[in-house]
């Protein structure tokens, strides 16, 4: 357990701090506004283009696993969808609920905590998974487009959905990272120098910016956070388990890395896509923060379990 509280305090940690600013006065109302800017078209974009073009396609080639993770992330998404799409009508709304369910914080907990617990070889469903969770991310991006242009006529959706999805920095930098790795080529120092700096900067700031965010008043039930949370950290990794042991029956590595990478907090992706769109994300603000606090139980109580088995 010690481990894993070691990994979930400082996303805590930072996102306290920026409710603390807020609340005394140290950082303005505007300063959640500004921050948001600043991760979502510069750090965040610099740390999926760095994480991507490190990464080679040999690595990310498992194809139980891949099966197995993005089908328990979008079972869960398409479920939290619906029920959230029938009771408000509103389909980016509910498209963000969904993400928030399914969208695990893989890149900031998911590769130290499978390093601890499985070693070395737990990086690459790690660095899979985070992959995946972009695929999430995509289709989500769609169907926001798709509610916002849905007074337009079929053809006229589809041009102004792909000139979104190639203006949207958040999804351009993967796909520029992937390419550059498959290049080949090394970046220039300085230049790998400075995607470095602001990569570093994209977590602390954004979990910063949810606390700040927290401050706001909520339009948010906690029925309906609660529900996004629990099928979160409950419902995903026991659908992850389902698919990846007694469906697909992988070996005993990738079956306990996929239960962990499922049983995550929620990450702070659904909160920038929001802020990017200029949506409500009370919604998401307190699932991340619910989920962090609640994974250090079902995550230890996973990897008790497990060290048992």
């Amino acid at each position: 357990m010690l481990y894993v509280f070691n990994v979930v305090l400082p996303v805590f940690a930072l996102i306290l701090i920026g409710y603390v600013c807020g609340r005394t006065g140290k950082l303005g109302e505007s300063a959640s506004v500004e921050l948001n800017r600043f991760v979502v078209w510069l750090a965040l974009p610099a740390q999926l283009f760095n994480f991507a073009a490190t990464s080679g396609w040999q690595t990310l080639w498992q194809p139980g696993f891949i099966a197995a993770f993005f089908f328990s992330c979008f079972i869960v998404f398409v479920v939290v969808l619906a029920i959230s799409y029938l009771k408000s009508k509103d389909l980016a709304a509910a498209s963000f609920n969904g993400l928030s369910a399914s969208y695990s914080n893989t890149g900031y907990m998911g590769i130290p905590l499978c390093a601890l617990a499985l070693g070395q070889e737990g990086m690459a469903p790690a660095i899979i998974s985070t992959f995946i969770v972009f695929v999430m991310f995509a289709l989500v991006t769609v169907l926001i487009e798709i509610d916002i242009l849905s007074h337009k006529k079929p053809h006229e959706i589809v041009l102004s959905v792909f000139k979104s999805l190639c203006a949207n920095p958040l999804l351009v930098a993967p796909v520029a990272g992937l390419a550059w790795a498959s290049s080949g080529q090394t970046l220039y120092e300085p230049i790998a120098q400075v995607i470095a700096f602001l990569a570093a900067a994209a977590t602390p700031c954004a979990l910063v910016s949810i606390g700040l965010f927290l401050l706001q008043k909520s339009k948010a039930s906690a029925s309906q956070t609660w529900g996004i949370s629990i099928a979160k950290l409950i419902f995903q990794p026991l659908i992850a388990w389902l698919i990846a042991g007694p469906i697909l029956n992988l070996p005993t590595l990738w079956l306990n890395a996929i239960v962990i990478l499922s049983a995550l907090p929620t990450g702070t992706g659904p909160f920038m896509l929001a802020q990017y769109y200029k949506a409500d994300g009370s919604v998401i603000s307190r699932v991340v923060l619910i989920t962090t606090i609640g994974s250090l139980l079902t995550l230890s109580l996973f990897l008790w379990w497990n060290a048992r088995v």
